[in-house]
């Protein structure tokens, strides 16, 4: 992050970074090799899908972006894998064309998790909040090129390098608004606020504070029905 006169900013580059860390975070665990990324980042002026495997999610909400993975087939066969095999999948039941469907949905599903793994960052550390569309995944021949629209008034595009354990290269390629968060005060950015789960845990403090219903006296079978029916 940056300083300036008003605290600290988190600009483009602070959330393309924690973009990154979020790619290698879930393949390195999910592939259990270590993948990392290039320190030279591109600034370009399009976004689109490429061959071999294009993957794109688009999110909304504190700010807007599109989120592209655009894969070569060996590193997408490489990633699925390396995913199946560390999942106690036998090598000889495994995909062996990268445009097999089986690759491109574990393809999609790493990308979710990925995008996840980021929303829930930029919530913690920004206090703000992002959803994201289930990605989609698309299988090009290499003469095809897929641009992809986005809503964005003053976009910024950037492109990162990708290596996995084998040297096969993906790319991650961001657009979103020009935007940057400027920090106010302090605050505990480690605390993950859930919603569902402070409900649920003030539900239980009431029910537990709510004394005892008392204990009705003894009387004839009508009057227990009467008091029953008001609650009592």
């Amino acid at each position: 992050m940056g300083k300036d006169e008003n605290g600290v900013v988190y600009g483009t580059e602070d959330l393309l970074t924690a973009l990154c860390n979020s790619v290698t975070r879930v393949l390195n665990v999910a592939t259990q090799t270590k993948i990392h990324y290039s320190a030279m980042v591109q600034r370009i002026t399009k976004i689109g899908l490429k061959p071999d495997i294009g993957c794109f999610v688009l999110f909304d909400g504190g700010f807007s972006g599109l989120v592209v993975l655009n894969f070569s087939g060996s590193a997408a066969l490489e990633i699925y894998e390396k995913y199946m095999l560390s999942m106690g999948m036998p090598k000889s039941e495994l995909a062996s064309a990268f445009t097999s469907d089986e690759v491109s949905n574990i393809l999609g599903e790493l990308m979710n998790q990925i995008v996840g793994d980021f929303t829930g960052k930029i919530r913690r550390e920004l206090q703000t909040n992002i959803t994201q569309n289930q990605p989609k995944m698309l299988v090009l021949n290499k003469q095809v090129m897929l641009s992809v629209d986005t809503p964005l008034d003053r976009p910024e595009i950037r492109r990162v390098s990708f290596f996995t354990e084998n040297n096969n290269i993906f790319y991650l390629e961001l657009a979103i608004d020009r935007t940057e968060f400027i920090k106010l005060h302090d605050f505990d950015s480690s605390e993950v606020l859930d919603p569902d789960a402070l409900l649920d845990s003030e539900q239980a403090d009431r029910a537990k504070d709510k004394p005892a219903p008392a204990e009705a006296p003894a009387g004839d079978d009508d009057s227990d029905e009467l008091l029953r029916s008001l609650g009592m």
